[in-house]
């Protein structure tokens, strides 16, 4: 049977925490920040937890 493959598209956006949490960037990051205020970027910086509701959906695309 071969292996299963993990959803590329998922693996390149979230990466798994130690406690078993998924984190991402922020999106609206890539450009116009002028359109933005100084705490909208502020803000935008780093990353986010992903919210519980769905963390085992993209675990399960995690998987391999």
């Amino acid at each position: 049977m071969p292996k299963m493959k993990s959803n590329r598209a998922v693996a390149k956006r979230f990466k798994k925490t130690a406690k078993g949490g998924l984190k991402s960037a922020h999106a609206y990051t890539s450009h116009r920040f002028h359109g933005k205020t100084k705490k909208q970027r502020r803000h935008l910086r780093g990353t986010h937890m992903i919210s519980s509701l769905w963390v085992k959906t993209y675990t399960e695309l995690l998987r391999k």
